[in-house]
């Protein structure tokens, strides 16, 4: 666990960056405040065209932002970006290999393009599981394989910082857990990881802290277990009149939706309140599970409630992130 007066890896404040659109000024980020701790990975999530992948060009000085900070290791970027870029590794878009040649090659041409020592190449091809194919030619690499040569690009300098921008995207099932493993033992070498995505089941199984954004504004954050658990549990029952049931749980005080065929009952601390409100009535439970949280049932109801309250969103302790006039 990093220390809570540490230096975050990533601090923006009231970060913001509209562009010009047909209908005049479009906001891609709007007032963000975002915190990435030191160590571990941290999920940056949100649907695509949240602007997650504008908040990261703008930490890598590839866009200006309008408003706002943004800082690395303390440093403020983009100003002082030549004094941390050293500590920084990214994959913003699909890295340029030469196809013909093979991935040792193709490395060794980089390492000496950017002075990292020649004895990297070997580490780094050792470290993302292609050392046994370093001799292949990289036209003949799966895309799983190419994303893990790109990470190996990442490396050579051996930085502190990893930043990806949804490095699964097109990946079939196995090339997913490759990446997923690739970040884990990263992670556990002590680096920070930040990797952005829009498809949070996959984020939840290897993210230690999270950031969710929409429409360029921060909704949660804070550590995964604890955002779920803040979701709480539903139960889903299935009974045979579902709108009579639905009806008569709500006025029991229960918060219910429906979903298919069953209902979904919020916020019950005992599931056999359910049978007992429905039995007075004849109505029969057929079914009764409990439904745990997850990342992306938290992440939809953030949002609706945002959507609902008209603010920007909240973080993992329940405190409202800063609103940025515009």
């Amino acid at each position: 666990m990093h220390s809570t007066a540490e230096v975050p890896a990533i601090e923006t404040r009231g970060l913001r960056k509209t562009y010009r659109s047909r209908r005049g000024r479009a906001v891609g980020v709007e007032g963000l405040d975002l915190v990435v701790p030191v160590g571990g990975v941290h999920g940056f999530l949100g649907p695509n065209g949240s602007g997650k992948t504008t908040t990261i060009r703008m930490l890598l000085g590839l866009v200006r932002a309008d408003s706002g900070s943004a800082r690395i290791f303390g440093q403020e970027v983009p100003r002082h970006l030549p004094d941390v870029v050293g500590r920084v590794g990214a994959i913003v878009e699909s890295p340029k290999f030469f196809p013909a040649f093979t991935a040792r090659r193709n490395l060794d041409l980089l390492a000496a393009a950017i002075g990292a020592p020649g004895g990297r190449v070997g580490e780094v091809l050792e470290e993302v599981g292609l050392a046994d194919r370093a001799r292949d030619r990289y036209r003949g690499y799966s895309l799983g394989m190419k994303q893990r040569l790109a990470i190996a690009a990442t490396l050579l300098k051996d930085p502190d910082l990893l930043i990806f921008d949804e490095p699964t995207n097109g990946l079939d099932p196995a090339g997913i857990r490759e990446i997923r493993d690739t970040m884990r033992g990263l992670a556990a070498r002590g680096k920070t990881v930040l990797v952005s995505s829009h498809i949070l089941a996959e984020v939840e199984q290897v993210a230690d802290t999270v950031s969710i954004i929409s429409r360029g504004r921060l909704i949660a954050s804070g550590r995964v277990d604890e955002l779920i658990g803040a979701g709480g549990a539903s139960v889903r029952v299935g009974v045979a009149d579902l709108a009579r049931a639905a009806a008569l749980l709500r006025v029991a005080g229960m918060t219910v939706r429906e979903e298919g065929p069953h209902l979904l009952v919020d916020g019950v601390a005992d599931a056999a309140e359910i049978t007992r409100t429905l039995a007075a009535h004849d109505l029969w439970v057929t079914e009764l599970v409990p439904v745990q949280a997850d990342l992306e049932s938290v992440f939809l109801d953030l949002t609706a409630q945002a959507e609902a309250d008209g603010i920007p969103g909240r973080t993992g302790r329940g405190a409202h992130a800063e609103e940025v006039a515009a």
